[in-house]
């Protein structure tokens, strides 16, 4: 019994040593990430973010870059990170882009509306 204990604990080590190790490597290079990040900046860009969320996309930016050098530096769980939190920025800018475009569209028609209705209520 003394014999399984021992390999027991010798097992339990090495799992506990290796899930710290992986915890500190920098991991693999966020390839996927960047290219998603840049996808989504591309489209906050044509969704018109720049004009509706300028702020939102730059931070979007800044964090690719950060990220750009943090790969650079081989720091890759952090630029990993820094990504994530670009692409969902970027995707942010460009829905509040949509929205904000939507809501110019009905205000338009609102007014072009009220316009038809004045017209119709002179013509009485």
């Amino acid at each position: 019994m003394s014999k399984f204990k021992s390999i027991l604990y010798t097992a339990g080590i090495t799992g506990v040593a290796l899930t710290i190790g992986g915890c500190a490597s920098s991991g693999e290079r966020p390839d996927s990430d960047l290219q998603s990040a840049e996808s989504s900046l591309q489209q906050a860009v044509a969704a018109d973010a720049r004009k509706f969320e300028p702020v939102l996309l730059n931070n979007a930016q800044n964090k690719v870059a950060d990220a750009k050098n943090l790969i650079e530096q081989e720091q890759y769980t952090e630029a990993e990170r820094l990504l994530e939190q670009a692409s969902v920025d970027a995707q942010l800018a460009g829905a509040r882009a949509d929205t904000a475009k939507a809501r110019q569209a009905v205000e338009e028609i609102n007014q072009n509306i009220e316009s038809m209705r004045n017209q119709i209520n002179q013509d009485q």
